[in-house]
């Protein structure tokens, strides 16, 4: 009787194992790439399409419910005229998403990015493709009917949506589909603010949980032709065009740093305070379909004292760079807007989170500006550059995207000065973060339920490790098992391992088919990586200062032979 391990093919390397048996090679730059970024690019192009069509429908909502007119033209609920007829402007909006969600996806609700999230670990990137109809409408009126939310978020959730369903039709696998999600999300944030670099960062930090070749370059190619469909769609200029700042001293940078820290801590309790407004909803004895109607009202009282915190707000985004605003309408954009959408986002409704962090961040950061200037007016800070740290250095504290704060702050407003300043405030912003949340803003949804998502990029152990540094001699067990060169690396083996289910490999010499060298076992692997793991926890023994010297001058000056 034949042994079920004699018909496993003994090779001289693991490559053309691979191959044969359709292995996955880890990180392969092949022509499946190109193929990738050809569909990207194609669906970059459809989702720029529809990145305008949901501004349009966002103007003809506000249009028609704040002024009883048919019309794209821009349009700002700040300026109705409606008196407390206001407050059921929002709450029929609602009531409306809540129905779309009820009857046609739940998966409408909320931001759209921890919704992504959880599909590309749980699901295998596959998004409903309904989403991609269903979450731009009920973006629309929410924002449309005065929700305080940007236009981005619905975008990357639709981008991410429509990439995941070609994703379906296509012959991939589940990683190369959650390449196209990741690829036509950030397309569609491109196409929103014309910023490529801070989405393909985006798309590293929040989505892909990987940096590589084969992930990049589809997903910077869609990127490209997002930010493309953004100047024939939007026009050349930046979204937040602001005068050019000067350009800081020593001293500012220190005052910018102190107001990254302080502006980390508030950003943690502005996350905090979205799951906690989330929960006590939850407790709430009705369906969850009514629940942004409820919110709702908050947003249209808010909105009859403060009306310019309701609609997406881009253009107080726009005032807040300024720098000229009045002291009671920071005021009020920091805190009004803030319980505005706080309430709403928490309810329940569809809406954004970048635009209302960088409001509140800004106005935040404004305020700031002015108690620092009047206490020390030689401080060397501007009001405007006080706003930009205060907007990006709240969104990098809130979602952990520090990359992305720093680069979209910069594409967005074209101030190369703002770089110092905004790497100062956003990394402490960063810092502080990680002090005072498990989670952030965008992973705390998923993370409650037992889903964890990385926090950094770490290199892979096994891939730089040799199989000659760990192999053992042979014995009976590697005999008649899958044969790997000992220049090989770990993580091949363990594919291999794994594929074929067995608890060693034999290792030959390259070039010398047949010839067992050694061999490598599960067990050896494991002891590997596990050491290798406690020598980066282990701390060495300090050395003196003395020995130190003696040794640095020995070897300045060796002995001469005699």
């Amino acid at each position: 009787m034949k042994r079920q391990d004699e018909s496993i093919p003994l090779a001289p390397s693991l490559t053309p194992i691979q191959k044969k048996k359709g292995l996955p090679v880890s990180g392969k730059v092949d022509k499946r790439v190109l193929y990738l970024a050809i569909q990207a690019i194609i669906n970059a192009l459809v989702i720029g399409v529809i990145a305008k069509g949901l501004v349009y429908l966002i103007e003809i909502i506000t249009n028609l419910a704040f002024y009883g007119r048919f019309s794209w033209e821009p349009a700002s609920p700040a300026h109705n005229t409606l008196g407390w007829a206001v407050v059921a402007v929002p709450v029929v909006g609602s009531l409306l998403v809540g129905l779309i969600a009820r009857f046609g996806s739940k998966a409408v609700r909320g931001h759209g990015i921890p919704e992504a999230m959880e599909k590309i670990i749980l699901d295998e990137s596959k998004i409903p493709p309904l989403i991609t109809l269903l979450k731009p409408l009920s973006a629309a009126i929410s924002i449309g009917t005065g929700g305080p939310f940007g236009a981005e978020g619905p975008i990357i959730a639709t981008g991410g949506a429509f990439g995941s369903f070609t994703g379906q039709i296509m012959h991939i696998t589940p990683t190369e589909r959650k390449i196209m999600l990741s690829a036509g999300a950030c397309a569609g944030m491109a196409a929103i603010f014309g910023s490529p670099l801070a989405a393909v960062l985006l798309a590293i930090e929040l989505l892909l949980f990987e940096f590589s070749a084969r992930s990049i370059i589809p997903v910077a190619l869609s990127c490209i032709t997002g930010a493309g469909m953004h100047l024939w769609l939007f026009g050349s200029a930046p979204v937040f065009a602001m005068g050019n700042i000067p350009m800081p001293s020593d001293g500012a940078l220190m005052v910018y740093i102190g107001m990254g820290l302080l502006i980390g801590i508030v950003a943690s309790l502005v996350s905090k305070s979205v799951y906690l407004v989330e929960d006590l909803f939850e407790k709430l004895p009705i369906h969850w379909m009514w629940w942004p109607a409820i919110g709702a009202v908050v947003v249209g009282v808010t909105g009859y004292f403060a009306p310019f915190t309701m609609g997406v707000g881009y253009e107080n985004i726009q005032e807040l760079l300024g720098g000229h605003l009045p002291l009671a309408m920071l005021l009020s954009l920091c805190f009004l807007k803030y319980i505005s959408w706080v309430i709403s986002l928490g309810s329940g409704t569809s809406g954004g989170t970048l635009a209302p962090l960088f409001t509140i961040g800004g106005a935040l950061g404004a305020l700031m500006g002015i108690v620092l200037l009047k206490l020390f007016p030689g401080a060397g800070i501007t009001m405007a550059t006080a706003a930009l740290v205060g907007m990006a250095a709240m969104f990098a504290g809130a979602s952990r995207a520090l990359l992305t704060s720093i680069v979209f702050a910069l594409e967005t407003t074209g101030q190369p000065n703002g770089l110092l300043p905004l790497l100062c405030a956003c990394i402490a912003a960063y810092f502080v973060s990680f002090f005072l949340m498990k989670g952030t803003i965008m992973t705390e949804k998923i993370r409650r339920r037992g889903i964890n998502t990385p926090d950094a990029y770490e290199s892979d152990l096994l891939t730089h490790t040799t199989v000659k540094e760990v192999m053992v001699p042979a014995t009976d067990l590697a005999a008649g098992k899958p044969a790997v060169s000992e220049n090989d690396d770990l993580s091949s083996c363990v594919q291999l391992m794994g594929r074929y289910s067995v608890p060693a490999l034999s290792v030959v010499e390259d070039g010398a088919a047949g010839s067992i060298k050694g061999m490598v076992t599960a067990q050896d692997i494991m002891h590997y990586y596990s050491e290798q793991k406690s020598a980066d926890q282990r701390f060495d023994a300090p050395v003196r200062t003395k020995r130190l010297l003696v040794r640095t001058r020995k070897i300045i000056y060796p002995k001469s032979k005699s």
